[in-house]
């Protein structure tokens, strides 16, 4: 574990978490860590989230391929190639971060009000179940108190 930043979601921001993903970037570029992976809950639904792990670092090239009769296509870059990845690769990883992130808070709400919808179900449930409990329980005392006095007004009928 390169550290803990619990806090980060306290008041969750961009740069919160650029600043933690640059540490991390620094340390791989320094060769602390040989590779970087990324595990969080990716939001689905309120009641429905999925473990994911993603390997952040190093990037893996994706090779396509060509289609039959397709033109080599040569493309120029300005400034030049290095400089833009030098630029476009770590605002995506930072990215990438972030999304991660925000897809664990989303998960987390969203497991709450699952859970929270439950227990108030299971409160409901068990508010009808008493208030039925109550019912029967009062009936029966009425029933006990009417076959009392018709009892009573036996005996005196007999006596």
């Amino acid at each position: 574990m390169f550290s803990n930043e619990s806090a980060i979601f306290d008041n969750l921001s961009f740069d919160k978490v650029a600043n933690i993903t640059e540490s991390v970037m620094s340390s791989f570029i320094e060769g602390k860590f040989d590779e970087v992976y990324l595990i969080y809950n990716r939001f689905i639904n309120a009641a429905t989230q999925e473990v994911i792990t993603e390997q952040v670092l190093p990037i893996s090239m994706v090779e396509t391929e060509k289609e039959e009769g397709q033109a080599e296509t040569d493309y120029i870059f300005e400034p030049n190639r290095n400089e833009i990845l030098d630029n476009l690769i770590p605002k995506s990883i930072k990215t990438q971060v972030f999304k991660a992130v925000l897809d664990s808070v989303a998960s987390e709400h969203g497991a709450r009000m699952t859970a929270m919808h439950k227990a108030t179900d299971n409160a409901q449930d068990l508010k009808n179940d008493l208030v039925i409990f109550y019912n029967k329980a009062r009936q029966a005392a009425i029933t006990n108190e009417i076959l009392e006095i018709v009892s009573g007004a036996e005996a005196l009928k007999n006596s």
